[in-house]
């Protein structure tokens, strides 16, 4: 298949407009990478609540951030390990790179690298940089299910990623 030229229809700090022939995405500006962390401890899960613009309602997701956005070629377990801390305020004894994932290939080009942290250690009350306003959840895994039903409830929104935690729920119950 022959490639059709790539277009920047606009580019912004962080994302790029693209067009490839008919096709229009989006991707991460400057190579810039994301890093999604499943930090799990003591029979507990780690989620974040956070407001999110294009959504106009908070979000519950796993906690997140940006590889090499301020430090080019900055190690995945670097920045999983520092945003990790920031966010949520636990710090890893250790960080596995599970693999790399696509949320929405027909729209973005972006992808992010899925990390499991394990033995987690509370440093300070986590919520990000300055702005973020993030709410750090601490939830049983065996109440994953019933927690992000009573926030839906609340009218948050609920990431794709944390169908890592509700699949076998899901296919189970037939919904």
């Amino acid at each position: 298949m022959t490639a059709d030229p790539v277009e920047i229809m606009w580019q912004g700090r962080f994302i790029t407009a693209k067009r490839e022939g008919k096709w229009e995405y989006v991707g991460r500006a400057r190579n810039i990478r994301a890093a999604v962390i499943l930090a799990i401890d003591d029979g507990h899960v780690l989620l974040v609540e956070q407001y999110r613009v294009p959504l106009k309602r908070a979000c519950i997701e796993l906690p997140a951030g940006l590889i090499g956005d301020e430090t080019e070629g900055e190690a995945v377990e670097i920045a999983a390990a520092r945003e990790l801390e920031e966010e949520t305020g636990y710090r890893a004894a250790r960080i596995d790179e599970i693999g790399e994932f696509s949320s929405s290939p027909g729209m973005v080009s972006e992808t992010f690298t899925l990390v499991r942290a394990t033995g987690l250690d509370r440093v300070h009350d986590g919520g990000g940089v300055e702005g973020e306003d993030i709410i750090v959840h601490r939830v049983p895994l065996d109440g994953v299910t019933e927690f992000v039903a009573a926030q839906r409830a609340l009218g948050k929104m609920v990431d794709v990623k944390l169908l890592l935690l509700l699949g076998g729920g899901i296919v189970a119950d037939g919904r």
